[in-house]
């Protein structure tokens, strides 16, 4: 079995996440669970036939992963933008951008992470919908690839704009606040549920419980309170998978609206 928790993975916060792991690791040992590996591979690995246990997105939970993986429980996260296991998008500007509110990014560049990005794509476009004109909002837009990556764009002038998930960005303030240099938030988009645990489709009913007994085990464990400290995370919520019906009713207004595409 492998796992992975690829989504909040940035290279100063390496040495935390393998902490995490272990720490998950030896909860679900203790719960009885077979084969959990010792290391994380550093790749997504959801389609993964062996996936044990993993971290996604919330639009690729309700799209692509919708028959590959199912939820554990969602993280919670001590974060500006976030309240219990939601979240929402820190709608990030040039520092010196004379924007006070959305409607002022009428005709500026968008970058976004990728289309499949709840955080970075799906809430920016359902923001904007109703100030489109002839069904375009943005005058250009650039496929960065990252949230780092869309925030690099910003500060280097070649966007204007882009939503970043309110935890990376907490995370990059405090561990790699250079990310954020040359850059400020505007706002805050409306809250999602956040992103969820995984596991894979080989996973049983009863090992899913087990996995999600261990997860609560480890956010209450002494020992790991200094490594849930430096990730953020305060707490889980045992979300449903309809929970996740905010991420496609936000994408059905934006199409309603004559918005199917973030420019």
């Amino acid at each position: 079995m492998i796992a992975s928790l690829p989504m909040y993975d940035l290279p100063r916060l390496r040495r935390a996440t393998d902490a995490w792991w272990r720490g998950l690791a030896r909860h679900m040992q203790a719960a009885g669970i077979d084969d959990v590996p010792d290391a994380l591979e550093r790749e997504s690995a959801w389609t993964a036939p062996d996936l044990l246990f993993s971290q996604t997105c919330g639009y690729p939970l309700t799209h692509d992963l919708a028959a590959i993986v199912e939820p554990v429980c969602t993280p919670a996260y001590a974060a500006p933008g976030c309240e219990g296991a939601r979240y929402s998008s820190a709608i990030c500007v040039a520092e010196d951008a004379p924007a006070d509110g959305i409607a002022d990014l009428r005709g500026s560049v968008v970058a976004y992470n990728s289309r499949d990005s709840h955080s970075g794509y799906n809430v920016l476009r359902y923001m904007v919908a109703e100030l489109t004109e002839d069904g375009r909002f943005f005058a250009g837009k650039h496929e960065s690839g990252g949230h780092v990556a869309s925030l690099a764009a910003v500060a280097a002038g070649r966007a204007d704009v882009c939503a970043i998930d309110a935890v990376t960005h907490a995370l990059c303030a405090r561990w790699e606040p250079e990310r954020l240099a040359g850059t400020r938030v505007l706002r805050y988009s409306p809250s999602a549920p956040g992103l969820p645990y995984v596991a894979g489709r080989s996973v049983t009913p009863a090992t899913r419980e087990r996995l999600r007994g261990a997860v609560h085990a480890a956010l209450t464990d002494a020992g790991l309170a200094e490594t849930r400290a430096a990730l953020l995370l305060a707490g889980a919520e045992d979300l449903p998978r309809s929970a996740y019906a905010t991420i496609t009713a936000m994408e059905r207004a934006a199409i309603g609206a004559g918005y199917p595409e973030l420019y």
